[in-house]
């Protein structure tokens, strides 16, 4: 508790981590090389938004565990009627599987890489990867990060050797980062899909409940230090996890816009994904580039399943309060993701599946305001978080994040549900009924984020609120904090 410094940071290091490891999943790599390939460097802003927000409602999430000791999923139970918090749970579990499906696919792409299997086999044996991530996990779950991040590091420190060969423009990808641009088609939904692989709702769930296996001390001080270095470490982790995206965008976006690539490679940019992607580490690796791509993303999918796993847990015992073991609940999630990505890879291929994963990233988006408005509410609320409370600058600003990622969702899903509709040649009943019931769907998306923004929050859970005298005494009992 007295330690101050690089001593006391190295004690909060690891939830920011943890929780960054799934902002470099397969998932994010597609949505980056697609991004390069399509737009080269015109949709860096995004990632950078996305970056920058994503640390400060991380940070947000920290902070709601450290102050209450309860993570999000648990103040939903106690804050919202039942009915509410089904729907709530519902949501955070589609996310949770959507989150899946580009595991379960990019695991699938390293197994064709790595062995040739066939793309719909890889799917199928992607349920054995539980079992392989239950032996690894004998041996500690701290060694096992260890283990896979160096891999996934390596793939990284690849990309950068890439990005250096590949000279991008300084000057491109500066505009790329600070203008920001949706110009030709299909922009709009690769912003959508990378905004949501990089801020996922079940990430909040799950770094609200991180911090909370650090002994923070329940002083006002020692609260006090919990937010400030759990800060300082999830923005180095999503620093480290942004240079990692861009690296990947800048080189996919160099590669494929050469006026000197050839035939093959050009058409392998046409239609660019994680299947596709290793021809754009030849020039490093050789003929080696497929073999450490293919064992990088495999390590990067198994990585991500692991923060899949306590996600679901936390989710699952916070809003329902039950409880699994972690195979049960991981194999679960896993047989849930495996049926589309299995049923897309045997009709639609390689490159159905690489839509599927756009497809999903987009979901993780769209459910975002879910998760993000009752973390947004939770936090600004003093009965909650007592001194710590959201300065008023970060509660107007992190509103109109949250804002303008509801505002965006519903003009994305009715624009393009219209024009789906116009080009559709079904009977002129069935374009009504669909109509009507998609209008609905919105109509309801649109309420239920009004009903979470504007309910009046009743329980009080500030956990020093009754302890003044103990906590300017500098001690306060574990039972008493416990009762209190």
């Amino acid at each position: 508790p007295k330690a101050r410094g690089w001593k006391k940071l190295m004690a909060y290091v690891g939830p920011g981590f943890l929780v960054a490891i799934a902002y470099m999943d397969p998932g994010n790599f597609e949505s980056d090389l697609q991004a390069g390939a399509q737009f080269k460097y015109e949709l860096l802003w995004v990632l950078l938004l996305a970056t920058v927000s994503g640390a400060l409602i991380q940070s947000l999430a920290a902070n709601l565990g450290v102050v209450t000791e309860k993570h999000l999923a648990q103040h939903c139970r106690l804050e919202y009627p039942p009915k509410v918090n089904l729907v709530l749970w519902f949501l955070a579990e589609i996310a949770i599987v959507a989150s899946d499906i580009p595991e379960v696919i990019g695991t699938a792409y390293a197994l064709n890489m790595l062995f040739g299997l066939q793309l719909w086999i890889g799917v199928v044996l992607t349920g054995l990867s539980t079992l392989l991530f239950l032996a690894l996990q004998q041996y500690g779950i701290r060694k096992l990060e260890i283990f896979i991040s160096i891999l996934v590091f390596t793939i990284a420190s690849c990309f950068f050797v890439e990005m250096f060969n590949a000279r991008p423009s300084p000057v491109e990808l500066m505009k790329g980062l600070f203008i920001p641009r949706l110009s030709g088609n299909g922009a709009a939904g690769i912003a959508i899909s990378l905004f949501g692989a990089m801020v996922m709702p079940h990430n909040l769930f799950l770094h609200s409940a991180l911090v909370l296996t650090r002994s923070t001390p329940p002083t006002m001080e020692g609260i006090r230090d919990g937010c400030r270095y759990n800060l300082i470490e999830c923005c180095f982790a999503l620093l480290v996890s942004f240079a990692i995206n861009l690296a990947v965008v800048a080189v996919s976006g160099a590669v494929c816009s050469d006026s000197q690539l050839s035939v093959a490679d050009a058409d392998r940019c046409s239609n660019l994904d994680l299947n596709r992607a290793s021809f754009l580490l030849k020039h490093v690796l050789g003929s080696w580039s497929g073999v450490l791509f293919g064992i990088a993303l495999l390590a990067s999918g198994q990585s991500s399943t692991i923060t899949g796993t306590f996600a679901g847990q936390y989710v699952m015992q916070g809003f329902l309060e039950l409880r699994f073991e972690q195979w049960i609940r991981n194999l679960l999630t896993r047989c849930v993701a495996i049926v589309p990505s299995l049923v897309v890879a045997l009709l639609g291929g390689s490159s159905g599946a690489g839509q599927l994963i756009i497809i999903s990233s987009m979901i993780l988006s769209f459910e975002l305001p879910f998760a993000l408005i009752p973390l947004l509410k939770f936090t600004s609320n003093p009965g909650k978080m007592g001194p710590h409370v959201n300065h008023r600058k970060v509660t107007i600003l992190t509103w109109v994040i949250g804002s303008s990622i509801i505002l965006v969702n519903l003009f994305y899903l009715a624009s393009n549900f219209i024009k789906w509709l116009q080009r559709s040649r079904l009977r002129r009943l069935h374009i009504a009924l669909l109509g009507i019931a998609g209008f609905l769907a919105l109509l309801a998306y649109a309420l239920l984020a009004a009903y979470l923004a504007l309910r009046k929050d009743n329980e009080g859970t500030y956990r020093l609120s009754s302890s003044v005298e103990e906590e300017q005494d500098g001690f306060v009992d574990k039972e008493s904090v416990v009762a209190n």
